[in-house]
């Protein structure tokens, strides 16, 4: 099954650039393209969905089970026992809600599209919702058996499993009976959320569990939560535009392949090279031009903690700052476009993804040219922190103007395909995705770095970004809708307007609530649990819901570099294999970074024009 999602994931840019061809050479596009990949989308979530889980790729904050495990393991393998008997009865409700769907469209030949032009027969995509539910559940189930720990610790850990469900029916039971207010349902579904996020269970199951039991609770009616489970599983996603995730994902990961950011940091090295600090300032470089055809900020710290922190290193850099200027500039990949966070954010606060990748340039650039600047500074102030770098080149960079042309020119060709094309409005942000993942892939092809088993590790590797995203949509939208339905959103907008703090006040809690979460969340489960509560919030307020978006993925980059998750430290940590540098090193030469993106993030709710200028 995650084979066959992983393929069609991959068809899905040959179609989109077929149907580009054929608008733009011919003037016949394919027809039903966009209908075609939005049911796709639901397909290929669902065939791969029960892989994800089972290999653990549904993401989690796992700091506390971490702890949990070294210490206390019964305890631990309790937890997780719990969270795959959730995770299993929260799919199979979901499959028993999509089989009447499935049942009836089979009866009734049920079809998108128009009849005489073309028809769609949605029956097998219904299907595959059903099987890849119950599937997955069943990957679930086979985790309660571990063979991990003693025999002693399976009966232990069973009867605190047993005691943690019952606590959990007791309560559901209560609230039943109770008959809360809605508002009061609404705080509570918060409040679980939380605490089962926090607990480590899998983020996507925890908003969907909870806004199925919301949803319950609110309708007095467990049969209708069902129905919206299985409304938000074929729903959700079922647009054109969430396509976006799964080929920019594929763009970033071949770009990865090609080597771009060696080529592009080697071309930055021997431009900056020789000023004091100008490795530092080429790393931030390197790091802005990569953001720029990847959109992805793992990426670039998997790729340049490899690259960029050996040659700092040897040239008389210390290791501290080495680190900490790989993981700060690594962000530049969430804000500088195309940026799958500004994506996922367009998403939910339905705004044109076009008009925030525009409104990201100027913010972008004023955050690479403030690190660039933080490092010359630190360079001639803090030579202590920095080191006692030399200037001389080395034998790994670029000789000649000619060859570094060469190196940076698919760079160039990239950047003006994808950005360009939508800026120019010849693509969409969906056909831009496809297009520059192919021309990706042809770099690849032609510096010979792509063969069939990298191609298969980058297509499933996309293929699991993809469906952790997306299944995480799914479930945010559901744990949304219940919350919608509370009326919470709209009463904390009121009552937060008759406070008097405006929207400045409000955007100072709200920075420092993206960073407090942005300490155990990762950025895109940060968006899905907070976006529903603050965008009602700046609506009521008058804020500018394009300019938000760019002041929330700053806010969230910061939790990126801060610890005890910091995401971005944690994969610079793995990449390098150098047990000499703790993870405590990275995040202490991140923390000056921290700072400098902090004060630009000010500096843009301060200044909404910044954003906005070019729209």
């Amino acid at each position: 099954m995650n084979g066959a999602g992983v393929v069609w994931v991959f068809a899905l840019v040959f179609l989109i650039c077929a149907d580009i061809t054929g608008r733009t050479l011919f003037g016949r596009p394919l027809q039903a393209v966009p209908e075609i990949v939005a049911l796709s989308l639901i397909a290929c979530v669902f065939l791969q969905l029960a892989f994800a889980a089972t290999m653990g790729r549904l993401t989690r904050a796992d700091i506390l089970l971490g702890y949990l495990k070294q210490r206390h393991p019964v305890t631990a393998l309790s937890f997780e026992r719990l969270f795959s008997i959730i995770g299993a009865t929260i799919l199979l409700t979901m499959a028993a809600g999509a089989w009447p769907d499935f049942w009836r469209a089979l009866q009734t030949h049920e079809f998108v599209g128009v009849e005489g032009i073309y028809t769609l027969p949605i029956t097998p995509i219904k299907l595959i919702v059903v099987i890849g539910s119950v599937v997955a559940a069943c990957g679930f189930i086979a985790q309660l058996h571990s063979e991990s720990t003693p025999a002693w610790s399976h009966s232990s850990a069973w009867i605190r499993v047993l005691l943690l469900v019952a606590v959990i029916i007791l309560g559901i039971a209560t609230a039943w009976n109770a008959e809360p207010t809605d508002r009061t349902i609404g705080v509570l579904a918060i409040a679980a959320v939380l605490s089962f996020i926090a607990s480590g269970m899998p983020i996507s199951i925890s908003l969907l569990s909870v806004g199925f039991i919301g949803l319950a609770l609110l309708k007095r009616n467990f049969s209708i939560a069902t129905d919206t489970l299985s409304l938000a599983a074929q729903g959700t996603i079922s647009e054109y535009v969430f396509a976006t995730v799964p080929l920019f994902v594929l763009m970033g990961l071949f770009v990865n392949v090609s080597e771009i950011g060696s080529d592009s940091f080697k071309v930055a090295q021997r431009i900056f090279g020789r000023v004091r600090g100008g490795l530092g300032v080429a790393t931030v470089a390197a790091n802005a031009v990569f953001a720029a055809i990847t959109g992805i900020s793992i990426a670039s710290a998997a790729i340049f903690s490899k690259i960029a922190v050996p040659e700092m290193v040897n040239r008389g850099y210390t290791a501290k700052f080495a680190v900490g200027l790989t993981a700060g500039s690594s962000v530049l990949g969430m804000l500088i476009p195309p940026s799958l966070l500004l994506i996922i954010y367009g998403v939910i606060a339905e705004v044109s993804i076009g008009a925030l990748f525009v409104a990201a340039i100027i913010p972008g650039i004023i955050l690479a040219s403030a690190f660039a600047i933080g490092v010359l500074l630190m360079a001639w102030l803090w030579p202590n922190f920095v080191g006692k770098p030399q200037t001389q080149f080395l034998e790994k960079e670029i000789d000649g103007r000619w060859n570094s042309l060469l190196a940076i020119l698919p760079i160039g060709i990239l950047v003006v395909l994808v950005l360009g094309g939508i800026y120019g409005g010849v693509f969409t942000p969906t056909e831009a995705g496809a297009a520059g993942t192919f021309a990706a892939m042809c770099v690849a092809l032609l510096k010979r770095r792509l063969t069939w088993p990298v191609l298969w590790d980058v297509i499933r590797e996309a293929g699991q970004i993809t469906v952790t995203i997306l299944f995480l949509i799914i479930s945010a939208s559901t744990f949304s809708r219940m919350l919608a339905l509370t009326g919470l959103p709209e009463e904390m907008a009121a009552y937060l307007a008759t406070l008097g703090f405006g929207l400045a006040g409000f955007l100072a809690g709200y920075l420092l609530l993206l960073i407090l979460l942005g300490m155990v969340l990762d950025s895109t489960s940060i968006l899905f649990i907070l976006l529903p509560l603050a965008l009602p919030v700046v609506g009521e307020l008058g804020g500018n819901l394009v300019w938000f978006g760019i002041v929330t993925v700053i806010g969230v980059e910061i939790g990126l570099m801060t610890p005890p998750l910091g995401l971005s430290v944690y994969v610079i940590k793995s990449s390098l294999d150098d047990t000499e540098i703790s993870l405590g090193t990275i995040f202490a030469g991140a923390f000056p970074f921290v700072i400098i993106t902090f004060v630009i993030a000010v500096l843009l709710m301060m200044f909404p024009t910044l954003s906005l200028l070019l729209l």
